[in-house]
């Protein structure tokens, strides 16, 4: 599946606006996508981190119009923690010299909150 067929739409509730501070967002995704590809999704799409993909499949409720009784489809949501500290690595090298890596992806994605 290509990254935009997998992530379908954000999900923007009170809850999910504070998960937002700590780093989790909530999207509605492809039934049949999983973690894996939920990951590597959102990193290619929005240049961040993910740390955690939780999915859940979410039941569709009973709709009446008038006399009409209908079910609204089942879809999945999946919630993604991002890596928040994107500070740079050091490590010890060679010889014991401190080596430092700088990261390349973003610490928030500014696009779910346009």
């Amino acid at each position: 599946m290509v990254a935009e067929d997998i992530i379908i739409k954000p999900i923007i509730t009170e809850k999910s606006n504070m998960d937002m501070q700590d780093g989790k967002y909530t999207f509605k995704v492809a039934k049949k996508a999983t973690k894996v590809e939920i990951r590597n999704a959102v990193e290619k799409l929005f240049d961040v981190k993910v740390l955690k993909v939780n999915t859940m499949t979410v039941k569709g409720k009973e709709k009446r119009v008038g006399v009409h009784r209908g079910m609204t489809s089942d879809w999945k949501k999946a919630i993604v923690t991002i890596d928040t500290n994107a500070g740079d690595i050091k490590y010890l090298g060679k010889g014991g010299k401190e080596m430092k890596v700088s990261k390349k992806y973003k610490d928030s994605i500014d696009a779910f909150n346009a």
